[in-house]
Protein backbone atom coordinates (compact mmCIF):
# COMPACT_ATOMS: atom_id res chain seq x y z
CA UNK A 1 0.00 0.00 0.00
CA UNK A 2 1.30 3.40 -1.05
CA UNK A 3 2.12 5.47 1.57
CA UNK A 4 -0.33 8.67 2.25
CA UNK A 5 1.79 12.00 1.95
CA UNK A 6 1.44 13.92 5.41
CA UNK A 7 -1.22 16.57 5.55
CA UNK A 8 0.18 20.04 5.91
CA UNK A 9 -0.86 24.03 4.88
CA UNK A 10 0.78 23.57 1.67
CA UNK A 11 -1.38 20.73 0.66
CA UNK A 12 -5.16 21.78 2.46
CA UNK A 13 -4.48 25.25 0.19
CA UNK A 14 -3.51 23.28 -3.06
CA UNK A 15 -6.99 21.36 -2.44
CA UNK A 16 -8.87 24.13 -1.44
CA UNK A 17 -7.65 26.49 -4.77
CA UNK A 18 -8.59 23.28 -6.88
CA UNK A 19 -12.32 22.77 -5.08
CA UNK A 20 -13.06 26.52 -5.23
CA UNK A 21 -11.95 26.41 -9.26
CA UNK A 22 -14.25 23.37 -9.83
CA UNK A 23 -17.34 24.40 -7.40
CA UNK A 24 -16.99 27.94 -6.73
CA UNK A 25 -17.11 29.87 -2.95
CA UNK A 26 -20.52 27.61 -2.13
CA UNK A 27 -18.52 24.72 -3.07
CA UNK A 28 -15.53 25.09 -1.32
CA UNK A 29 -16.72 23.79 2.90
CA UNK A 30 -14.68 22.21 5.45
CA UNK A 31 -16.71 19.07 4.82
CA UNK A 32 -15.83 18.86 1.05
CA UNK A 33 -12.62 19.71 1.04
CA UNK A 34 -11.68 16.77 4.07
CA UNK A 35 -13.37 14.36 1.67
CA UNK A 36 -11.21 15.93 -1.56
CA UNK A 37 -7.91 15.01 0.74
CA UNK A 38 -9.08 11.82 2.22
CA UNK A 39 -8.82 13.18 5.79
CA UNK A 40 -11.76 14.07 8.63
CA UNK A 41 -12.69 17.71 8.72
CA UNK A 42 -11.29 18.16 11.97
CA UNK A 43 -7.95 17.05 10.85
CA UNK A 44 -7.92 20.28 8.74
CA UNK A 45 -7.74 22.49 11.57
CA UNK A 46 -4.32 21.10 12.45
CA UNK A 47 -3.61 23.59 9.23
CA UNK A 48 -6.21 26.18 9.01
CA UNK A 49 -8.15 28.06 11.63
CA UNK A 50 -11.43 28.56 9.38
CA UNK A 51 -12.83 28.71 6.10
CA UNK A 52 -11.51 32.60 6.07
CA UNK A 53 -7.69 31.49 6.52
CA UNK A 54 -8.04 29.08 3.74
CA UNK A 55 -9.31 31.51 1.82
CA UNK A 56 -6.63 34.35 2.42
CA UNK A 57 -4.21 31.71 1.67
CA UNK A 58 -5.70 30.36 -1.53
CA UNK A 59 -5.66 34.39 -2.62
CA UNK A 60 -1.87 34.76 -1.62
CA UNK A 61 -1.18 31.60 -3.80
CA UNK A 62 -3.18 33.67 -6.76
CA UNK A 63 -1.18 36.95 -5.80
CA UNK A 64 2.02 35.02 -5.78
CA UNK A 65 1.37 34.41 -9.80
CA UNK A 66 1.30 37.76 -10.15
CA UNK A 67 4.47 38.87 -12.30
CA UNK A 68 6.24 41.82 -10.74
CA UNK A 69 7.56 44.55 -13.26
CA UNK A 70 10.80 45.70 -14.24
CA UNK A 71 11.27 48.92 -12.02
CA UNK A 72 13.34 50.28 -15.12
CA UNK A 73 10.31 50.46 -17.43
CA UNK A 74 8.34 53.90 -17.72
CA UNK A 75 5.50 54.08 -14.95
CA UNK A 76 2.63 53.58 -17.13
CA UNK A 77 4.26 50.18 -18.64
CA UNK A 78 4.68 49.04 -14.93
CA UNK A 79 1.16 49.48 -14.35
CA UNK A 80 -0.45 48.19 -17.28
CA UNK A 81 2.10 45.09 -17.22
CA UNK A 82 0.42 44.33 -13.68
CA UNK A 83 -3.00 45.62 -14.34
CA UNK A 84 -2.53 42.78 -16.63
CA UNK A 85 -1.26 40.27 -14.88
CA UNK A 86 -3.17 40.29 -12.32
CA UNK A 87 -6.75 39.91 -14.47
CA UNK A 88 -4.80 37.20 -16.18
CA UNK A 89 -3.94 34.95 -13.00
CA UNK A 90 -6.99 35.88 -11.39
CA UNK A 91 -9.37 35.02 -14.32
CA UNK A 92 -7.81 31.29 -13.80
CA UNK A 93 -9.26 31.40 -10.63
CA UNK A 94 -12.62 33.53 -10.40
CA UNK A 95 -13.76 32.66 -7.08
CA UNK A 96 -11.02 34.41 -5.65
CA UNK A 97 -11.58 37.93 -7.05
CA UNK A 98 -15.22 37.38 -5.90
CA UNK A 99 -13.63 35.79 -2.32
CA UNK A 100 -11.60 39.55 -2.21
CA UNK A 101 -14.30 41.89 -3.40
CA UNK A 102 -16.78 40.55 -0.97
CA UNK A 103 -14.35 40.71 2.22
CA UNK A 104 -14.33 37.19 2.74
CA UNK A 105 -10.56 37.33 1.83
CA UNK A 106 -8.03 39.79 2.71
CA UNK A 107 -4.72 38.39 2.68
CA UNK A 108 -2.44 40.62 4.56
CA UNK A 109 0.92 38.88 4.30
CA UNK A 110 3.99 40.01 2.34
CA UNK A 111 3.58 37.48 -0.35
CA UNK A 112 0.37 38.87 -1.40
CA UNK A 113 0.85 42.54 -1.33
CA UNK A 114 3.98 42.69 -3.24
CA UNK A 115 2.42 43.21 -7.08
CA UNK A 116 0.34 46.11 -5.38
CA UNK A 117 3.67 47.59 -3.26
CA UNK A 118 5.10 46.93 -7.18
CA UNK A 119 2.03 49.13 -8.76
CA UNK A 120 1.69 51.69 -6.06
CA UNK A 121 5.74 52.09 -6.45
CA UNK A 122 5.55 52.70 -10.14
CA UNK A 123 2.35 55.35 -9.46
CA UNK A 124 4.82 57.19 -7.19
CA UNK A 125 7.31 57.16 -9.64
CA UNK A 126 4.92 58.93 -11.93
CA UNK A 127 5.11 61.60 -9.64
CA UNK A 128 1.91 61.11 -7.76
CA UNK A 129 1.54 62.08 -3.75
CA UNK A 130 0.13 59.91 -1.30
CA UNK A 131 -3.67 60.83 -1.83
CA UNK A 132 -3.58 60.54 -5.52
CA UNK A 133 -1.43 57.37 -5.47
CA UNK A 134 -4.52 55.80 -3.28
CA UNK A 135 -6.57 57.21 -5.53
CA UNK A 136 -5.04 55.84 -8.53
CA UNK A 137 -4.42 52.15 -7.04
CA UNK A 138 -8.13 51.98 -6.64
CA UNK A 139 -8.88 53.12 -10.12
CA UNK A 140 -6.47 50.51 -10.86
CA UNK A 141 -8.05 47.38 -9.00
CA UNK A 142 -11.45 48.94 -9.39
CA UNK A 143 -11.02 48.10 -13.07
CA UNK A 144 -9.38 44.66 -12.47
CA UNK A 145 -11.35 43.15 -9.86
CA UNK A 146 -14.70 44.67 -11.52
CA UNK A 147 -14.12 43.56 -15.27
CA UNK A 148 -13.04 39.79 -13.63
CA UNK A 149 -16.56 39.66 -11.55
CA UNK A 150 -18.68 41.34 -14.51
CA UNK A 151 -16.95 38.77 -16.49
CA UNK A 152 -18.12 35.40 -14.52
CA UNK A 153 -21.65 37.22 -13.97
CA UNK A 154 -23.57 37.10 -16.74
CA UNK A 155 -22.95 40.08 -18.49
CA UNK A 156 -20.03 38.98 -20.65
CA UNK A 157 -18.38 35.83 -21.40
CA UNK A 158 -20.19 32.58 -22.89
CA UNK A 159 -23.96 33.06 -21.85
CA UNK A 160 -24.11 29.40 -21.86
CA UNK A 161 -22.00 28.86 -18.93
CA UNK A 162 -22.73 32.12 -16.83
CA UNK A 163 -26.59 32.67 -17.26
CA UNK A 164 -27.83 30.73 -19.99
CA UNK A 165 -27.75 31.34 -23.90
CA UNK A 166 -31.84 30.93 -23.97
CA UNK A 167 -32.03 33.21 -20.70
CA UNK A 168 -30.21 36.01 -22.31
CA UNK A 169 -31.54 35.66 -25.63
CA UNK A 170 -35.02 36.01 -24.39
CA UNK A 171 -33.69 39.17 -22.05
CA UNK A 172 -32.78 40.71 -25.37
CA UNK A 173 -35.66 39.93 -27.41
CA UNK A 174 -38.43 41.36 -24.63
CA UNK A 175 -36.03 44.46 -24.34
CA UNK A 176 -38.43 47.42 -25.49
CA UNK A 177 -36.58 49.49 -27.87
CA UNK A 178 -38.41 52.34 -27.81
CA UNK A 179 -38.14 52.67 -24.32
CA UNK A 180 -34.61 51.53 -23.91
CA UNK A 181 -33.43 52.75 -27.66
CA UNK A 182 -29.70 53.06 -26.05
CA UNK A 183 -29.22 49.79 -23.96
CA UNK A 184 -31.20 47.88 -26.20
CA UNK A 185 -28.72 48.72 -29.19
CA UNK A 186 -25.76 48.03 -27.65
CA UNK A 187 -26.83 44.95 -25.75
CA UNK A 188 -28.16 43.42 -29.08
CA UNK A 189 -24.80 44.35 -30.81
CA UNK A 190 -23.16 42.00 -28.48
CA UNK A 191 -25.28 38.74 -28.92
CA UNK A 192 -22.71 37.59 -31.20
CA UNK A 193 -20.07 37.43 -28.37
CA UNK A 194 -17.68 39.84 -26.61
CA UNK A 195 -14.32 39.70 -25.86
CA UNK A 196 -13.59 40.07 -22.41
CA UNK A 197 -9.58 40.05 -21.98
CA UNK A 198 -10.06 42.89 -25.28
CA UNK A 199 -12.22 44.70 -23.48
CA UNK A 200 -10.65 44.78 -20.25
CA UNK A 201 -6.91 45.75 -22.14
CA UNK A 202 -9.00 48.77 -24.29
CA UNK A 203 -10.23 50.00 -20.60
CA UNK A 204 -6.70 50.08 -18.94
CA UNK A 205 -5.06 51.69 -22.21
CA UNK A 206 -8.00 54.31 -21.30
CA UNK A 207 -7.53 54.36 -17.59
CA UNK A 208 -3.43 54.84 -18.47
CA UNK A 209 -4.47 57.79 -20.51
CA UNK A 210 -6.33 59.07 -17.62
CA UNK A 211 -3.56 58.82 -15.00
CA UNK A 212 -0.81 60.09 -17.65
CA UNK A 213 -3.31 63.85 -17.77
CA UNK A 214 -3.15 63.79 -14.09
CA UNK A 215 0.47 62.83 -13.42
CA UNK A 216 3.07 65.44 -11.93
CA UNK A 217 5.75 63.71 -14.04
Amino acid sequence: MARREPLNRERVLDAALELADKEGLEGLTMRRLAKALGVEAMSLYNHVSNKADILDGVAERVFEQVERPDPALPWQEQVRAVALSMYRVFSRHPAVPLALVTDQSNPTSVRALEPLDALVGALFQAGFDDLGAWRALTAVNSLVFGSLVLSTGGFTGDPGVHAGEQGVSAYVREMDPARLPHFSRLLRSTREGVDPPADFEQALDMLLHGLAAEAPN
